[in-house]
């Protein structure tokens, strides 16, 4: 507030051992993060604010958060919030929160469950249908796909957040599609931990999705949709040839603003599945805030970009740990046009290999994302 009146614009500070973070949105709500866990980065944090402040467009509309009548009212109304916000603030199996990108997983049957998709949301009467398992994207209509930032990351989030339930009928706004007039969210659970999610305005009533309906379009599809429920942390389909060195990935495709991400392969190696999650977001901000250039935006920042930074790196590494030879993690990342992949891979693999098998598990993925 005293930078304001002497219009400076600060945005962040930092102690021996917490960094505060601050944005105000719209002139009229102001979030405040603090962190003292060790290496936050501000990026991510700045984006956490952004999907705090999504949440709550999502679930309370903008006409309520900036053009504030009455504030004890709007603290009530926000409560509808925390339990999304929480799942931010916690240590999630998802990324999507600082990657800005749709948490996806690869079932081995998705054209069989693309059309059963796209058939149920037409005869239900909406273009916007999904599956989505442990709050990520097994399959979604295209103009599910074409919802827009953060919406489109925000939610799946919301269903992965909510406790169990058969059927629900919850009011949501879009923050960017559509931020002061709401929609419906349906959702039906299929099979545990495995929901079905339509985005409609006042038609159809839930009443009108009934088990006869239900049953015409998923009961043929019933095995493929069993091999989705443990797909969940894991995001790739059973098998998957992965080489034994890694223990964590996380692939990004820019465009489609879609992401895979798991520490599942070799699970029974240090470090913990927590550890590995961690060390693979922190990496993600180190290299998007200082080596590789930001997400695609308009075709003005793109030209923009070129213009500027003729020299844009295509990999870089880092060893975490001690720097005895055959000690430490090894962290790397790759970008190939639209692509960009992080590794966490094992201490016995050479550092000299690293961009090779890097770009042979790029090459394995591409076909899935």
């Amino acid at each position: 507030m005293f930078g304001q009146n002497l219009e400076v614009q600060l945005s962040s500070a930092r102690t021996e051992d917490t960094t505060v973070v601050w944005k105000n949105f719209h002139d009229s709500i102001t979030l405040i993060v603090l962190s003292s866990e060790e290496g936050t980065s501000e990026l991510r944090l700045e984006r956490l604010l952004q999907m705090v402040f999504g949440a709550m467009v999502l679930l309370v509309g903008l006409e309520e958060l900036t053009n504030i009548r009455n504030v004890e009212r709007l603290k009530k109304e926000l409560r509808a919030s925390y339990r999304l916000v929480d799942s931010f603030l916690g240590d999630s199996e998802r990324i999507g929160d600082l990657t800005q990108c749709v948490d996806c997983v690869v079932p081995p049957e998705v054209s069989l469950l693309q059309e059963a998709l796209s058939g149920f949301a037409e005869a239900a009467g909406t273009a916007f249908g999904s599956l989505v398992v442990s709050g990520r994207v097994v399959a979604a209509t295209e103009s599910w796909w074409r919802l827009g930032t953060p919406e489109a990351v925000l939610l799946p989030w919301l269903v992965g957040s909510l406790p169990p339930q058969a059927a629900r009928d919850y009011p949501v706004y879009l923050p960017h599609g559509s931020p002061t007039v709401p929609h419906r969210l349906l959702t039906l659970t299929l099979l545990p931990g495995l929901e079905l999610c339509l985005l409609c305005g006042p038609r159809p009533p839930l009443s009108q999705l009934d088990p006869q309906l239900l049953d015409r379009w998923w009961q043929p599809v019933l095995d493929p949709l069993r091999t989705c429920v443990p797909l969940g942390p894991r995001a790739l389909p059973a098998g998957f040839p992965l080489h034994v060195d890694v223990l964590g990935l996380l692939l990004l495709h820019l465009e489609l603003k879609r992401c895979l991400f798991t520490v599942e392969p070799s699970g029974d190696q240090e470090p913990s599945p927590e550890q590995r999650r961690r060390l693979l977001r922190s990496f993600y901000s180190l290299v998007t805030a200082t080596h590789f250039p930001p997400e695609p935006g308009t075709p003005e920042d793109k030209v923009e970009d070129a213009a500027q930074r003729p020299q844009v790196p295509r990999a870089c590494y880092l060893v975490s740990g001690p720097e005895e030879p055959g000690t430490g993690w090894r962290l790397v990342a790759l970008q190939l046009g639209p692509r960009r992949l992080l590794l966490l891979v094992s201490a016995q693999s050479p550092t000299h290999g690293l961009r090779s098998l890097a770009t042979h598990t790029l090459h394995a993925l591409t076909p899935l994302l």
